[in-house]
């Protein structure tokens, strides 16, 4: 495979099990460095689940995962893998961008503190470099005016966009977004998407959209993934996937967001 187009994560035979019951059956996914993939499907269908497994949260029954060319959850030790220790862990997770449905911020920090923490703490920069570096992304979030409020003082999505803007400053290869407007008011989920459009239109970061918001689904992503049943049921290009979907289950999935939203299309 050319270098240029290697991809930047490979999920290989992938399963996950939380006791007896197996929530992820043998999965097969790469995304390519730049490009958008969102993962729809209904309620336990193991969508969250991926993300979980790529943002450390859930450790893989079988399988392996690689992010940028290194295994994450193993490590090669003389030809064979091994289960990776914590330190192999912490480095290749630094190459992982998150943002969850609670945000996560500190709440006796600044929004300045709560961006350039992990800069300085994880990258060693400078408070200089990494306050001037916060402020460009509070600025790319819409927020830069929020600097020395505290996470109290702002709605649920500027919490959201701070806890974009704090992913950002750690140039991650593939950014990890998990159901990210499911915590907010509904009035509130429009700005965090924006936000998420426009960072998905510079291109040049990978990312995983776990989602439940179809038509953003169908505006941003260059690839959709449809799960059900802790398998990969469809996956194709956004026009593929919403307007020619294949299997009954799928079109059931859609004529049923559609009947209830009005939505795509």
């Amino acid at each position: 495979m050319n270098e240029a187009v290697k991809s930047v994560v490979e999920y290989r035979e992938i399963s996950k099990s939380f006791g007896d019951l197996e929530v992820l059956h043998s999965i097969d996914l790469d995304i390519r460095p730049g490009e958008k993939v969102a993962i729809i499907g209904p309620s336990g269908s193991g969508k969250t689940t991926l993300g979980r497994l790529l943002m450390t949260l859930e450790e893989p029954t079988s399988g392996t995962i690689k992010v940028d060319g290194e295994y994450l959850w193993h490590k090669e030790v003389g030809g064979k893998l091994v289960r990776a220790d914590e330190k192999h862990l912490h480095k290749v997770r630094g190459s992982i961008g998150m943002v969850f449905q609670h945000f996560n911020l500190f709440p006796h920090m600044t929004i300045m503190r709560n961006v350039t923490e992990a800069p300085i703490r994880v990258l060693g920069k400078s408070k200089k470099e990494a306050e001037q570096e916060a402020m460009a992304m509070l600025e790319k979030v819409g927020l830069s005016d929020k600097a020395d409020n505290y996470p109290s003082q702002l709605s649920g999505g500027q919490k959201q966009r701070v806890a974009i803007a704090r992913a950002l400053v750690m140039h991650p290869k593939v950014m990890v977004f998990d159901e990210v407007t499911s915590a907010l008011d509904p009035e509130l989920v429009g700005e965090v998407l924006e936000v998420i459009k426009d960072i998905a239109r510079e291109g040049d970061m990978a990312m995983l959209l776990i989602t439940h918001e179809m038509d953003f689904a169908y505006e941003v992503a260059d690839k959709v993934i449809f799960t059900d049943g802790g398998y990969i049921v469809e996956q194709g290009p956004p026009q593929q996937i919403f307007e020619n979907p294949e299997s009954d289950r799928l079109q059931s999935f859609i004529s049923r967001f559609r009947e209830g939203t009005g939505g795509i299309g």
